[in-house]
């Protein structure tokens, strides 16, 4: 059985549908997935971060001020604490990706010595909008999109504590840098290919819309709508 959280925001609703059908459609395995709802983990006190919101709906985190765009922008660090530091490997995925291949090709490519796999993008971003009018902040740290699809050795990550995943800034997080640097290693960018960045000659495993999905009105792009249309017009899950 293999774990996937997903990130989750209830504007995201419909890419958190597709995310998980695609995921069931393709897996050859059994797969266990885990919504990280923003309540449910500030009700087991895992999660505390504060947060502020404008009248046009952009949050704001307390501790560095800046943007962020989803409730999953920061719950995602709590992965290695709800597994207590397990030595199990658990993914953590954004909602906004849609699955065109077997999750356990993926699992295949996990390096058992390092403690996290992940896409290393080297994705320019300038600062704008997105998704439905959410502010892009720039890539001040150089390891965009780095942590929207990990895949992680909890035992690895217990610099990852509740203390860094409530209080550290945004760009510590998500810099990886709680984990050492020769034990981050490196996926094909097929595994997290992103609409609007990523070279299209690439045929994607998983497509990640990190701009913006289909049904948002900030979306930069088309490619692979159709698809992606079929999975949230498919009612019920995928099994």
């Amino acid at each position: 059985m293999i774990r996937c959280y997903v990130g989750y925001d209830p504007r995201d609703d419909n890419a958190y549908k597709v995310c998980t059908r695609s995921l069931r459609k393709n897996a050859s395995v059994p797969v266990e997935i885990i919504p990280l709802y923003d309540w449910e983990l500030r009700k087991k006190g895992i999660y505390y971060r504060g947060y502020r919101m404008d009248g046009s709906g952009q949050m704001y985190d307390d501790k560095d001020n800046r943007p962020f765009s989803t409730q999953f922008s920061f719950t995602r660090f709590t992965v290695p604490l709800l597994e207590d530091y397990g030595s199990e490997w658990v993914m953590f995925m954004d909602a906004d990706m849609m699955w065109r291949s077997d999750i356990a090709e993926l699992w295949d490519l996990i390096d058992r010595d390092k403690g996290l796999m992940c896409v290393h993008h080297n994705q320019e971003v300038k600062e704008g909008t997105k998704m439905d009018g959410v502010i892009q902040g720039p890539n001040t740290h150089g390891r965009k999109n780095w942590s929207s699809l990990m895949l992680i050795n909890p035992e690895k990550s217990r610099d990852l504590t509740i203390y860094c995943a409530n209080n550290m800034s945004g760009e510590w997080l998500h810099s990886l840098v709680w984990m050492r640097e020769e034990d981050i290693g490196e996926l094909p960018e097929e595994w997290n290919y992103l609409v609007g960045y990523s070279n299209p000659d690439i045929n994607p495993k998983i497509v990640h819309h990190t701009l913006g999905t289909p049904d948002m009105r900030m979306k930069c792009s088309t490619e692979y709508q159709e698809e992606w249309w079929s999975y949230l017009d498919n009612k019920g899950d995928i099994r």
